[in-house]
């Protein structure tokens, strides 16, 4: 028992060590696919992670009206996103947090990270913070129903509610048969991606417009160490997200963990790129547009969870 304890300690220690180190490299992909497209140098790839480091070594202000809240928002927002990268199998073993209906655990934690990023926006008592989480709110409530249906549809064709057994090699075989099924659950997948992690068409990161500012206006008044682990809460969930994404496009599944995680942060990086390129050619959707988006999302995924209920039948 306390062999088997150990083992599990130390694969979640190796695998939050991998996460830490490649997720802030992400944003720094993007960055310098835009600037590429833009016809300028653009920021240096590591540059994500000077600003992280050097937002650990400032101070932070806190408002005499803000409560605890204010202050536990970016610490649950970044342990939500680090928990699920342990459902998640980054190598050629199982995640080392694997448990029939871990998959339902995985898209509650996204949701449990935005609740405290919206409650601290609430509790600083500005209208305009206050702006940004509702249209958070809303939008959330398309995008989380579209990862959840897409979930169930790979669920039922892999025969378990299980992460590790859903992104497994038998992906292979589910391809093979429900091609049609995966690809609409791909297309839904994409747009929550690019929806929970704040890209264009949904959100701009780099905006400063307040009439369209959704996440970025909900941090404006954090921080220091604060906003460290809000930016680097951000380059995780866009690891865990995309590694979801990757492992359903490409479920290769090597004999090792460097291996496996090699070829996953090859898929992130071609990622990565495609979202530069998605930023860098398209505009941010009016707010009137963007829920027609994310019920298109949801359509798709409730016709690949049809497919497969059809195929079964």
């Amino acid at each position: 028992m306390m062999t088997d304890l150990m083992d599990t300690a130390r694969e979640i220690v190796r695998q939050w060590a991998f996460v830490l180190a490649v997720s802030p490299i992400l944003p720094g992909i993007v960055a310098k696919t835009k600037a590429w497209f833009a016809g300028r140098r653009g920021p240096p790839l590591l540059q994500p992670y000077r600003d992280i480091f050097k937002l650990f070594r400032k101070g932070a202000v806190y408002s005499r009206t803000t409560t605890w809240l204010f202050r536990a928002g970016p610490v649950v927002s970044f342990s939500a996103a680090l928990a699920a990268t342990l459902i998640i199998p980054l190598g050629g073993m199982e995640s080392p947090l694997t448990f029939q209906g871990d998959l339902i655990l995985f898209a509650y934690l996204w949701g449990l990270s935005r609740f405290f990023t919206m409650t601290a926006a609430l509790d600083t008592g500005s209208a305009f913070e206050g702006m940004g989480a509702s249209r958070e709110a809303a939008f959330s409530c398309l995008a989380e129903p579209a990862l959840l249906l897409g979930l169930l549809a790979l669920a039922r064709e892999a025969g378990s509610f299980s992460m590790s057994d859903v992104l497994s090699v038998g992906l292979i075989r589910i391809w093979s048969i429900h091609a049609p099924a995966l690809c609409l659950v791909t297309a839904a997948f994409l747009v929550v991606f690019l929806t929970e992690n704040s890209r264009i068409p949904v959100d701009d990161p780099n905006t400063h417009l307040e009439l369209t500012m959704i996440h970025e206006v909900m941090v404006l008044d954090h921080g220091g160490p604060d906003l460290a682990l809000i930016e680097y809460g951000s380059a995780v969930k866009f690891f865990a997200l995309g590694a979801l994404l990757v492992r359903i496009v490409c479920p290769i599944r090597s004999g090792g963990f460097w291996e496996g995680g090699a070829a996953l942060v090859i898929g992130l990086a071609a990622l990565s790129v495609l979202v530069g390129v998605i930023e860098s050619t398209m505009a941010r959707l009016r707010l009137s547009r963007i829920p027609q988006l994310l019920a298109l999302s949801f359509v798709l995924s409730g016709f690949g969870v049809i497919l497969t209920l059809a195929a079964g039948s």
